[in-house]
């Protein structure tokens, strides 16, 4: 078993607290390595290395800047499968999802790849006489970013390039339950050519995050997460004097009206439902069926579930791995008992699911639940795995009411053949990212992501425009230059004459 690093100041740094976490391969439930949980003086050893290479990145031309992205991308890109297996040893997802998890990650890296043009100004000329005011951005000075376990790499991806691209200095905290990927991902950024200090990472747990969210050097918090966490990181943050982005849980609905192509429905919510094991914070949770499709499209789906490959994510066969933790497997698993207890009718029931040569794996199969209603807990909470609720609604009116009622608001979609419903859905449902015919409306990257209600504390989604908006602030300078024809300078306070 390895002892895996910090990677402070431009090198890899060994815990110094005492304390370690272990990493465990939730395929078959065997520990790999220990990471360094570290203490507050490692998290400040961090903070000020990144504090005092600002000194000189922020002010660095966007000339160098681009040009080390532009590096990070190739060195990424072509270390992908690489990346997408330590995705897979340590999460457990299949080894397709994990190229796409990368993928994606890579798309905000070309996009800060483009920073010059993302961060050009704006110019008024003449506002008065021989006056001209100019709006600028600016880095904010020292992010951290506190990333989750479901997306080791495409969630860091989604910061830390577009904050240095914008100038910023930045100290990254993965989950302490996969964090191999997030530190081939740092490692290969120095590589690249990002400085001593610009680019840190600290592996913890509460008490890292504490200290980062506490620590008077550090000018803001990138976050994303489950909703009390990300409030917690959010009221922390912010009392502080600090800017955040918390971007929280989820329960996304996906309304399938009965004009719709059931076949191309059914396939979405089985992906969209099941894929990487439903730990994603825009994964389907809930589908409401429009009645009289109710019955048909859960027996389609029922159909497409009972037939998933599940198993190991490094097996080519495998559509579906296992869940993160045991600990994590019990809790999901428990729902499905409950739900029919609490009245529902369970249709597939994939908790009693053993996987051949992985008994000690964290598996479960995935679950399809019918006829569920919103007081029953498998609608209520936030179960972050592969356990599918089906609602039954008689009308449009009745769906968009049960949607908006939610205190989530990330994700959603609607499956249609009438663009005009399509058109009315997209304007009243009350959330952040919309699908038409789409399950998973994931912004690329040059758009930006984020949600509605308890699923975002803060002003400004990630990456896209939205992001550099986050990493700068903006500045207006008022200028006045005498003309050399005046033969003096007048101090007066401008006017229109």
């Amino acid at each position: 078993m390895n002892d895996i690093q910090h990677f402070i100041n431009g090198a890899p740094a060994d815990g110094t607290s005492g304390r370690f976490g272990s990493v465990t391969n939730p395929a078959n439930g065997t520990a790999t390595a220990r990471v360094p949980l570290a203490s507050v003086s490692e998290v400040d050893t961090a903070v000020s290395a990144a504090s005092k290479a600002f000194q000189s990145w922020g002010t660095a031309s966007l000339a160098r800047r681009t040009q080390v992205l532009f590096n990070y991308r190739e060195l990424v890109n072509a270390r992908r499968d690489e990346i997408a297996e330590l995705i897979t040893a340590e999460h457990g997802k299949v080894h397709s999802d994990a190229l796409g998890e990368v993928a994606r990650g890579l798309e905000v890296v070309e996009v800060a790849c483009g920073i010059p043009q993302l961060l050009k100004g704006e110019t008024s000329t003449q506002v008065s006489t021989r006056v001209d005011v100019e709006s600028i951005r600016q880095p904010v000075g020292v992010v951290a970013g506190i990333t989750p376990f479901n997306f080791p790499a495409m969630v860091p991806m989604w910061m830390f390039p577009i904050a240095l691209a914008c100038g910023n200095t930045f100290v990254l905290k993965p989950s302490e339950k996969d964090p191999s990927a997030t530190l081939r991902l740092v490692e290969l950024a120095h590589e690249a050519g990002v400085p001593e200090g610009v680019l840190n990472l600290v592996h913890g747990d509460k008490t890292a995050v504490d200290r980062l969210l506490e620590h008077p050097e550090v000018d803001a918090v990138s976050f994303v997460g489950s909703t009390p966490i990300a409030k917690h990181v959010h009221d922390t943050a912010s009392a502080t004097g600090k800017r955040v982005q918390a971007l929280g849980g989820a329960k996304n609905h996906m309304l399938v009206l009965p004009d719709a192509d059931l076949d191309q429905a059914a396939d979405a919510a089985v992906s969209a439902a099941y894929g990487s094991a439903g730990e994603r914070c825009m994964a389907v949770s809930v589908v409401v069926a429009v009645d009289p499709i109710g019955d048909e499209l859960v027996g389609k789906i029922a159909e497409r579930a009972r037939n998933l490959t599940i198993g190991p994510g490094n097996d080519p066969a495998s559509e579906m791995g296992p869940l993160i933790t045991s600990e994590h497997r019990d809790k999901v698993s428990s729902y499905v008992p409950r739900a029919r207890e609490q009245g529902a009718e369970v249709v597939v029931d994939g908790t009693d699911l053993v996987v051949e040569g992985h008994e000690d794996g964290f598996f479960t199969g995935v679950s399809l639940v019918d006829k569920v209603s919103p007081e029953m807990d498998v609608y209520a909470d936030e179960i972050f795995g592969p356990v599918l609720a089906v609602v039954r609604a008689e009308s449009y009116e009745e769906a968009i009411g049960l949607i908006n009622s939610s205190r989530w608001g990330n994700g959603t979609a609607i499956f249609t053949r009438d663009g005009g419903a399509a058109r009315r859905f997209q304007l009243e449902v009350q959330a952040g990212m919309v699908g038409v015919n789409v399950p998973i409306p994931v912004p690329v990257g040059y758009h930006s992501f984020g949600g509605w209600k308890d699923s975002l504390f803060g002003d400004n989604h990630i990456y896209g425009n939205d992001g550099v908006h986050f990493y700068t602030r903006g500045k207006v300078i008022t200028t006045r230059w005498p003309d050399p024809s005046d033969g003096g300078v007048d101090l007066g306070f401008p006017s229109n004459t």
